[in-house]
This record gives structure tokens, sequence and C-alpha cells, in this order.
């Protein structure tokens, strides 16, 4: 399983505000069904099948031009652990687990 940060940044935009294409990545992100996701101040984790992720990572590249940005940059971060099975929260609390 993969564990992949996503950030969507439209340029050419009137407006510096991103909240509303923030938004409107979570509505494509809820309609799937495969992955797990949490929203964060600087961008989005994604976790599942790595290819499912990537098909969405994709889709949520072109959530900013279909509003009418002129440019977008995405960066994408990915963790693909294959030597034994990790999520978000495992990674999570491993750390709060070493705080004590």
């Amino acid at each position: 399983m993969a564990i992949v940060e996503v950030t969507v940044v439209p340029l050419g935009t009137e407006d510096t505000s991103l909240s509303e294409y923030v938004a409107d990545c979570q509505q494509v992100l809820a309609a799937e069904e495969e992955i797990e996701y949490q929203l964060t101040p600087m961008g989005t984790i994604i976790e599942g099948d790595l290819d499912e992720v990537l098909a969405v990572v994709r889709k949520l590249h072109e959530v900013p031009f279909q509003s009418g940005a002129k440019r977008v940059s995405t960066s994408v971060k990915i963790d693909d652990r294959r030597d034994r099975k990790g999520s978000m929260k495992q990674k999570v609390s491993s750390v709060e687990n070493k705080l004590k």
C-alpha cells in the first residue's frame, strides 16, 4: 500500500485564495471508494494501491484546469513500502509510541 502526499496549485488565476480549488479536489477524493485520504493545511495524504492513487492524482491535477486555471503545478511525494503493510495511522502511531 502506498502513502502519497499531493499538493495541487493552480497558477494564472485572478485570486490568490486556493480554498475553492481544494474543496473541488476533496469532492473528487470523496467519490473514490478504494482510497483513504486526509486533508492537511499544506496538501492531502492519500493511501491505497499505487496505481489507483496515481490515477486519482491525475484527476486532482485536472481539477484547477476545469475551473479556469491556465497553469497547474502538482507536487507528489510517494512512500511505497513493500516489506510490510503500513498506513497513515500506523506511521503516526509509531512516532507517538516513541514519544511516550
